[in-house]
């Protein structure tokens, strides 16, 4: 009789594991699926410049990603540090380069000299100054990949100019005005240093506040196009572009 109870407990936490298991299997897969509807809509959300991607991939997934994101706040702020030092000094301070450059060299110069000299007189070895040589791989790689971008910005200028395209046209001449614009408000070393900054402000801010600036950014992307469709409406569907094309072929 002792027994009975004992086997009634065990056939009850067998019943009792079942259900849990039941209950833990139908859990994981309502939690995987609604891991994947979330992802599908996170997918949908708009992102700035159509993207979809994180934004350090975006930027390259390398060290100046790193830089921009502040992956290592030491290499970030020390940029941005020397950066502005230079702009203090040339635009403030009005040093001209050239004569920065002298004036540290024969700083430099002065002291290892002086430091070179005494040892002499103290009986003790000058000091080795090493034999530094700037690799030549490093420059052939650099000059080999502005060569690559600047043959693409002249192609893609070759095909703006051949009127192949009135969007990409008006888009670039609207650029280069506001560029201009700016131009003519600061010099190009100020202009430099504020794009640095901007740089290194304004894709971390992006990526930490994101969920908030997207919503935004597709408002006033709707907004635009919403007027660009007015203005091709009314202006850019009137300029005879394609009746000069056939023009032109036939000649």
């Amino acid at each position: 009789m002792a027994d009975q109870p004992r086997e009634r407990d065990s056939v009850i936490d067998k019943i009792s594991d079942k259900i849990g298991d039941c209950i833990s299997s139908s859990s994981s897969d309502s939690d995987d699926g609604l891991h994947s509807k979330i992802d599908a809509v996170k997918s949908r959300v708009f992102r700035l410049f159509g993207r979809d991607k994180p934004v350090h991939t975006v930027l390259g997934a390398g060290k100046p990603a790193d830089v921009f994101l502040w992956r290592n706040k030491k290499n970030s702020a020390g940029i941005l540090g020397v950066a502005t030092a230079l702009w203090i000094v040339f635009e403030l301070i009005e040093y001209q380069l050239i004569t920065l450059v002298c004036h540290l060299l024969i700083l430099l110069l002065a002291i290892m000299f002086l430091w070179s000299y005494a040892n002499t007189f103290i009986n003790k070895t000058p000091p080795q100054i090493p034999d530094m040589k700037l690799p030549e791989v490093c420059f052939l790689q650099f000059v080999s990949a502005l060569r690559i971008e600047i043959n693409r910005a002249i192609s893609i200028l070759r095909g703006i100019a051949c009127g192949r395209d009135l969007k990409k046209f008006l888009s670039v001449f609207l650029g280069l005005w506001v560029l201009s614009v700016v131009g003519s408000w600061c010099n190009f070393l100020t202009l430099l240093y504020i794009s640095i900054v901007l740089l290194h402000t304004v894709p971390v801010f992006y990526e930490k506040y994101e969920d908030q600036v997207d919503p935004l950014a597709e408002k006033a992307w709707i907004e635009f196009k919403k007027q660009y469709a007015v203005f091709d409406a009314k202006v850019l569907s009137k300029i005879p572009i394609g009746a000069l094309q056939e023009k032109k072929k036939k000649n």
